[in-house]
């Protein structure tokens, strides 16, 4: 009441809404409405990882790259705050609470296998980006000494070059799949293989038996199309088809090596390892948001498609290592498994 003890001309307000007429000032306005426009993109992206779907176009492509997603989602929180809106503030307090909880490591942290140790295997798995990368991949086989190599877009010169400069008393058993561009693919041994059905697919996924210290040992080279826009249902379909071999082998001593186009933020890539008790080697190392992919730029925007796989029961991992190769985008993946008895 004022002097004369009538009412003031407006209602009063809590001290959350400002002073008369600030909470309605337009650049404030212009806060909530464009905070609540980017956390409705961040929800259908993050919404989509909590329900277990890869959705469609951008959603597969920004999965790819989740945790960046608590940037925009603390944009929105800031632009929020900044126009009053107390509603908003709360929605992108959950936003941020969900997008981290998914930043964690997905799968098993550990595997169980059974049986005494039968002895040690390094894989190498390298994408060289139609073969750009043969001659540092070469050196890296020579450096590494892995028992197993798996190498996705090797085109005719990459093949060319495993044939002519990898020493056939090194690696004996080979499965090459001599295809040009991204297509061609390979698999190196220096235990013996035998042939195993491929995984129909656009770039070459070949498979192999290995037989270790008298041990079948399962060998698939994963290299699906990658969820370009338009493309998520080929993506989806080959994946699927990965996700069909790992449930086809499961209980076999299994190791899938690759690029897979895809991180664990995607719901196909997961089924993969749900199909077939499948553990990502590198979230068993503690390095599953280290990244392999796009590694000739300079950009925070990274993340990890590059995997190998391991099937739980026969295989424990040692260690987990990235390597940079000139000529590619991908980094390779370096791991040391030991295999057990079963």
């Amino acid at each position: 009441m004022d002097a004369l003890g009538t009412a003031p001309p407006w209602p009063a307000t809590d001290a959350a809404a400002g002073p008369p007429g600030e909470r309605g000032h337009p650049w404030r306005r212009a806060g909530a409405v464009l905070g609540g426009l980017v956390l409705a993109g961040v929800s259908a992206v993050v919404g989509c990882r909590a329900a277990d779907s890869d959705g469609v176009t951008p959603v597969p492509q920004l999965l790819a790259f989740l945790p960046w997603l608590l940037v925009p989602g603390g944009a929105g929180l800031v632009l929020a705050a900044f126009g009053r809106w107390r509603l908003g503030m709360a929605w992108a307090l959950v936003v941020l609470a969900v997008t981290g909880w998914y930043t964690q490591p997905y799968g098993a942290e550990i595997t169980r296998p059974h049986g005494r140790p039968l002895g040690q295997l390094r894989v190498l798995t390298s994408n060289t980006e139609f073969g750009w990368a043969t001659d540092d991949l070469i050196a890296a086989i020579a450096r590494e000494k892995p028992d197993f190599v798996f190498v996705e877009e090797c085109a005719f010169v990459c093949a060319d070059a495993l044939e002519q400069r990898v020493a056939k008393t090194d690696y004996p058993y080979r499965n090459v799949v001599r295809e040009d561009g991204s297509a061609g693919s390979a698999i190196l041994g220096k235990y013996p293989l035998t042939a195993a059905p491929t995984i129909p697919s656009g770039m070459a996924m070949p498979g192999a038996v290995a037989r270790v210290a008298g041990r079948d040992v399962r060998l698939q080279l994963a290299h699906p199309e990658p969820p370009l826009p338009g493309r998520e249902g080929a993506w989806r379909r080959e994946l699927g088809r990965v996700r069909d071999f790992a449930a086809a082998v499961k209980g076999e001593a299994v190791i899938v090596a690759g690029d897979f186009n895809a991180t664990q933020d995607h719901a196909a890539f997961r089924s993969v390892l749900k199909a077939g008790a499948l553990h990502d080697s590198a979230r068993l190392a503690g390095k599953s948001r280290t990244y392999s992919w796009p590694a000739d730029r300079t950009t925070p925007f990274r993340t990890q498609i590059d995997h190998v796989l391991v099937s739980g029961d026969d295989f424990t991992v040692r260690s987990v290592r990235f390597l940079g190769l000139r000529g590619t985008d991908h980094r390779a993946l370096v791991v040391d498994l030991e295999l057990f008895e079963g």
